[in-house]
């Protein structure tokens, strides 16, 4: 028994499936011999016989479609009757899961659907210079400004009178009461 090969499938093992897949034998054989699921039996098939050794091996790099391709691959496979495969190998599409959802998109919206979406953040969405404030805005502005800056010296002035006032009876950091330098006979 093979271990499960999900995750990653390596050159050597994609050649091996070629090789079988070049003889003849249908996804369930080779989903058996390989230890492979018959998913990806079947999809590496319709890969094989659109797009040949390349489309199975993986050619590297993404590819891009432009709108006419998908909509005629995807009005030939929705309207035209032509099966995946055919339609793969017609337009050179690569990838089973594009076409599929080329289709898709095609049923549920037409042509238009396919069209390209615009990417990134739309133009105009940064935000622009500020309006000018009200003179009412301007005024609750300072308003509120002056108060936090009266309660913050009505603080200073408090803490100041605390430590004039605590000197005398507050214990120091020796823990001797008052006016001492924390030495005990004087």
């Amino acid at each position: 028994m093979r271990e499960d090969r999900r995750k990653r499938y390596d050159d050597g093992f994609r050649r091996e499936a070629l090789r079988l897949i070049e003889t003849g034998v249908g996804k369930d054989v080779l989903a058996r011999r390989l230890a492979m699921p018959v998913q990806t039996a079947r999809n590496w098939i319709m890969l094989y016989r659109s797009g040949g050794e390349e489309a199975v091996m993986g050619a590297t790099g993404s590819r891009r479609y432009d709108w006419e391709t998908k909509v005629a691959a995807a009005r030939d496979h929705v309207e035209g009757g032509l099966t995946t495969a055919e339609v793969m190998a017609k337009y050179g599409v690569a990838s089973i899961a594009s076409l599929q959802r080329w289709c898709r998109d095609y049923r549920a919206g037409g042509a238009g659907a396919l069209k390209p979406k615009p990417r990134g953040r739309p133009r105009g969405a940064r935000s622009g210079p500020k309006p000018e404030p009200t003179r009412e805005q301007e005024l609750a502005e300072e308003v509120a400004y002056l108060r936090a800056k009266v309660a913050y010296l009505e603080k200073v002035r408090a803490l100041r009178a605390r430590k004039s006032r605590g000197v005398s009876g507050a214990p120091s950091c020796d823990g001797s009461q008052g006016k001492g330098t924390g030495s005990a006979g004087s």
